[in-house]
């Protein structure tokens, strides 16, 4: 077995390939960039080494700096991860060439499934079913409108050397194809460096399930089982489980002979993974071949009770597999979900800052958590903002939900915006729990999973409030050197009439005043025209009793002098921040006069000039941050006064970009 791997890559997946390292005993090394000096993955590694600056192309994507640091460190072998480099036929090829040993497959085989057209030239040779479309060298814009006009419509656009769905683009009539393509063509550019397109037949309504594949050595080819990862929005997968709720046996064993088939046809050696859409009536077409690990590979570890790292590290070390295909077996249910830092309220706009708090559950049996981060620590905006990955297992698929929805109510995130409200609504949802979720039902009902301008009703807060009352009677003492003197309790006593206090909450631009009179878990509450009696209120830890006009509820909450996040009735998270009780002043409309960066980013596209008369929600710019394009649009209706940036250009947050004529 090597005895030292360095891992060229950040975050989650670094630090989980360093476990499984420490674990077998060998010793890892980080590589990192200016921004990732202080990142976890360097502190849990057994030594790290710089490559160069904070954007991807100045560090982590740098071949010869990560082969320098393999060298200098006395690194034996080299495992990618995922993203970055992992998927690079040059980078694989330089570390054979260097004497070093990629942790991965070879590189033939990952140009073979690098270019979506060549594979499925490639899977057409070996009966793998495919769906109709264009996947050739001739990409003239002309031609590629008329291919998409024989396939026939729905259809879709993909950059062929491109994954993870960026630039994918849903096209229904030949209208809307030239400006679809020219944005794929784009991003594709971007991303990938290569503006090749291919055309499909869109499948409507489709499911996304995908096999793990392993080859070795030796000739030997198993899957572990399918992953279904339909729970989509923008083609990025939100939730992926195992097994599919979906397939039949007799579904689920044609794919996985497909998926081996795949795998054989470039000589697969190591982990990887086979992509199949399947439409409503079990029909199953591939779709690509990651060249790698996957995100979501901790749902296979848990049912099948191995660790595909410490795999990957034994076959590269030219071990045969462990199990036989007919060895294999996969016992109870797990599901996998992404904390990220981003505002699900705002589509989803990423967000990076110092983590103020982060709280998780514990691991268990039952529960996995893969993070990349601690409190404390800042989300830059050069990378992904995933915080962590959650993964929970039980005996079956109602018992593995029920494990996630507790478990995502035990998540707190403060500092940057996170989507923990929206998971737990995802959990919830009928389409999840019936098992009857598309790769589109997501962008289709999105309103369903988003809180939006929801406000809580007067019982949340009420519940919310007392918590508050709790807490501050239990923290704020105004004589702490003597607790039995009166002044020592803050129950707002005062000589004549029972004392009032006003309890104070944020939540976005919208303030609730909760007038409360009592103290030690009896209170009178009042908030506008609702009022509540509540007797014997206890906070336990994290759970908060009472008796709310003689009917006793318990509440799932964390109470702090900050904030109060609780969990109502109907298991919707509510964040509540503190505030002063006389003090508050609203920030009022910012007017529409300007266009400011909403984060640090790149211009990727100008549409407006000074002088153009645009409309209200007419797109004017386009920027690139955290591996998204946002698109900035006009706040009114009106003229342009002034334009402050150009294509190309990275500008810093709240930057003004546009400016309107009075």
């Amino acid at each position: 077995m090597f005895e030292r791997v360095l891992i060229a890559n950040r975050g989650e997946i670094a630090c989980r390939v360093i476990r499984t390292c420490r674990r077998l005993g060998i010793r890892s090394i980080a590589v990192y960039s200016e921004a990732d000096r202080d990142a976890q993955h360097v502190r849990q590694a057994d030594e790290a080494w710089p490559i160069g600056g904070p954007r991807p192309a100045d560090s982590y994507l740098r071949v010869a700096a990560i082969l320098d640091a393999a060298k200098k460190s006395g690194a034996q072998a080299i495992h990618p991860g995922y993203g970055f480099l992992s998927e690079n036929t040059a980078f694989s090829r330089a570390c054979r060439e260097a004497g070093i040993v990629f942790i991965g497959p070879d590189p033939e085989s990952i140009e073979a499934m690098g270019s979506k057209s060549a594979a499925k030239a490639l899977m057409a040779k070996h009966a793998v079913p495919l769906v109709p479309g264009y996947n050739g060298d001739n990409q003239d814009n002309a031609f590629l409108a008329a291919q998409a006009h024989k396939i026939g419509y729905p259809l879709i656009i993909k950059p062929s050397a491109g994954g993870g769905g960026k630039g994918m683009q849903i096209v229904r009539g030949d209208a809307e194809f030239p400006e679809a393509l020219a944005t794929a063509q784009r991003v594709a550019l971007a991303a990938f460096g290569d503006a090749s397109m291919l055309l499909e037949r869109y499948i409507e309504q489709p499911r996304h399930i995908e096999f793990q594949v392993f080859g070795d050595r030796h000739g030997n080819i198993i899957h572990l089982g399918e992953r279904e990862c339909s729970a989509q929005r923008r083609y990025q997968k939100v939730l992926e489980e195992t097994p599919s709720p979906f397939l039949t046996d007799e579904t689920r064993a044609a794919m996985g002979a497909a998926a081996v088939a795949a795998a054989r046809a470039v000589d697969y050696v190591g982990a990887g993974t086979v992509e199949f859409i399947v439409g409503p009536q079990g029909d199953f077409h591939f779709m690509e071949m990651n060249t790698r690990l996957q995100v979501e590979h901790p749902v296979t570890e848990l049912t099948h009770g191995v660790d595909l790292v410490e795999w990957q590290l034994r076959i590269a070390d030219g071990e045969p597999l462990p199990l036989a295909q007919d060895e294999v077996v996969s016992r109870g249910h797990a599901i996998e979900v992404r904390l990220y830092a981003e505002d699900p309220e705002q589509n989803f706009l990423p967000g990076s800052g110092k983590l103020q708090a982060l709280r998780l559950p514990a691991p268990s049996r039952h529960v996995r958590i893969d993070g990349g981060v601690a409190q404390g620590d800042t989300v830059t905006i050069f990378y992904d903002p995933m915080i962590a990955k959650l993964i929970v297992w039980d005996a079956n698929r109602p018992q593995a939900l029920e494990r996630l929805r507790q478990a995502l109510a035990e998540c707190e995130i403060a500092g940057p915006k996170s989507n923990i409200a929206f998971l737990e609504r995802l959990a919830r949802h009928p389409a999840i729990t019936e098992a009857r979720i598309d790769t589109g039902y997501l962008d289709r009902h999105l309103d369903e999973f988003v809180a939006g301008h929801s406000e809580p009703d007067a019982r949340t807060l009420f519940a919310a409030a007392t918590a508050a009352l709790l807490h501050d009677e239990a923290h704020v003492a105004a004589n702490p050197a003597d607790p039995h003197s009166p002044w020592a309790s803050a129950d707002a006593w005062r000589v004549g009439h029972a004392g009032k206090r006003v309890v104070a909450f944020t939540r976005g631009e919208a303030r609730f005043e909760i007038e409360a009179h009592g103290h030690a878990g009896d209170y009178r509450l009042r908030h506008g025209d609702s009022t509540c009696d509540v007797r014997g209120a206890r906070l336990d830890g994290n759970a908060l009793s009472a008796r709310y006009d003689g009917e006793a509820e318990r509440y799932a909450l964390r109470a702090d002098a900050r904030r109060v996040l609780l969990h109502d009735a109907a298991g919707r998270r509510w964040r509540l921040d503190r505030a002063a009780a006389y003090a508050w002043a609203s920030k009022g409309a910012t007017g529409g006069n300007q266009v400011i960066a909403p984060m640090p980013g790149r211009i990727v596209l100008v549409k407006a000039r000074p002088g153009d008369k645009v409309d209200e929600g007419q797109e004017l710019l386009v920027m690139e941050a955290m591996k998204m394009e946002l698109a900035l649009k006009a706040p009114r209706a009106g003229t342009i006064e002034s334009v402050s940036a150009a294509q190309g250009e990275f500008v810093e947050a709240d930057a003004v970009l546009v400016r309107f004529a009075s």
